[in-house]
């Protein structure tokens, strides 16, 4: 046990002598996450969370309720801080304006939009609600974070009212079913629902609101930076560890490792040594740069036993992908490559450049493969005021990962690969 530990301190010390992987450990994601906090307007000191009065544009051309509801939701105190609202009478107008950058996005709301929804009297006599008619978000491409807030609102907004909906169609099925009403007293069943729901959204205007309070009632601001940073963090952890797993190569390459097998030091301990040090490797390299960028950034990354159980838990899922790497590569050179693509592909995926609720169903399917996934999920949920006993999912996911990773490099590795051939 001893020399494990030795081998892999041994390990860390010269991960950091070298200079040109300290600066993709350290220096990089630094740049990466105060640019990226720039470009959102973390440091303007407007907002504490980097995204305040997102410009959006609004065509009301409904006359009923539920259009009227929708535009007071963006006039309401609660998003007040958030969004910025005009409002247009033309929907190609609306569009030029997030065509030439003026706003982050366009909702145009339909004609007709309300009595799709709430049928008016006499609606329910064919048995068949009216086709719905669909709001339009022309979002701006350029502004990805803020579409995608306004595409959360609006998308809140009419779940609202599709519950509303089901709920009563299912309602009234349910009362037919059982008997409680005849086939001819459905209509008038429908048309008191339609009046239910009509009142729904003078009532429902505070629907949407900011979560801006912990569990214990202190007000909370969600910082952008506390997403960005753990994105670039987890990103360059991947570096780390196909670093770490390229130097196993190399040292078989030079002779390292079989000069070892030679002393009183069987294959398991020097795997075991190479594998620790990797892993602490990419456990300081993720404290030094979330004890940095909280003390330059003055960012608030959470509950500290949470962050910590977050970030073990991580690199161990980590270091389980750089040992298949590792274990499946032949020279050092082919370490490197396929690490650094894996680097960049898992940031993708993993959300650390593009929110992952921007992305296809298939793609947020797709990046579940992924530990920049499941720990950025943790660590968001430790910004918004999250404790270690709301990590369960993640963490245990992590920590299957890397088990699994752990036992089919195992399997791959074995003590032939330790020697010099």
């Amino acid at each position: 046990m001893l020399k494990t530990f030795l081998i892999g301190i041994k390990d860390v010390k010269l991960a950091f002598r070298d200079r040109a992987a300290l600066i993709f450990m350290l220096l990089a994601p630094f740049l990466l996450t105060l640019g990226m906090g720039l470009v959102t307007g973390r440091f303007s000191g407007n907002s504490s969370s980097g995204i305040s009065d997102i410009p959006v544009v609004i065509v009301n051309q409904d006359d009923g309720d539920l259009g009227q509801a929708l535009v007071d939701t963006f006039n309401s105190q609660d998003l007040a801080d958030l969004v910025e609202p005009t409002f247009g009478s033309e929907p190609e107008a609306a569009r030029s304006m997030v065509d030439e950058d003026q706003v982050a996005a366009a909702i145009i709301i339909p004609a007709g939009f309300t009595n799709s929804i709430i049928p008016q009297q006499g609606a329910f006599n064919n048995g068949a609600m009216p086709e719905a008619v669909k709001i339009e978000l022309y979002a701006n491409p350029s502004r990805p974070t803020s579409a995608g807030i306004i595409k959360a609102i609006v998308d809140e907004f009419l779940s609202r009212i599709e519950e509303g909906t089901v709920g009563g169609q299912t309602s009234i099925l349910q009362l037919l079913v059982s008997g409680r009403i005849t086939p001819q007293e459905a209509n008038a069943a429908g048309e008191e629902m339609t009046k239910r729901l009509q009142d729904a959204p003078n009532n429902s205007q505070l629907a949407i609101t900011l979560n801006t309070s912990t569990a214990d009632g202190e007000e909370l601001d969600f910082d952008i930076l506390a997403y960005l940073a753990p994105g670039m963090a987890l990103m360059f952890l991947m570096f780390t560890v196909s670093y770490g797993g390229r130097s196993i190569l190399a040292e078989k390459a030079q002779g390292t490792l079989p000069r070892l097998l030679v002393s009183p030091t069987n294959s398991m301990q020097i795997l075991g040594g190479k594998v620790f040090g990797i892993f602490l490797t990419g456990v300081v390299q993720m404290l030094i740069l979330i004890g940095g960028t909280s003390l330059l950034f003055q960012l608030k990354w959470g509950d500290s036993l949470g962050v910590i159980v977050l970030v073990l838990a991580a690199v161990f899922s980590a270091t389980g992908w750089g040992m298949i790497i590792t274990a499946l590569a032949r020279t050092p050179a082919q370490v490197g490559s396929v690490g650094s693509a894996m680097m960049l592909i898992f940031g993708i995926l993993g959300g650390s450049f593009i929110s992952l609720e921007q992305m296809p169903p298939l793609i947020q399917t797709i990046s579940r493969i992924t530990p920049n996934s499941w720990a950025l999920d943790g660590f968001t949920t430790l910004a918004l005021g999250g404790t270690l006993s709301n990590l369960s999912t993640p963490i245990t996911a992590l920590l299957t990962m890397g088990g699994v990773l752990f036992l089919a490099s195992v399997l791959l590795f074995g003590k032939k690969n330790l020697v010099q051939k």
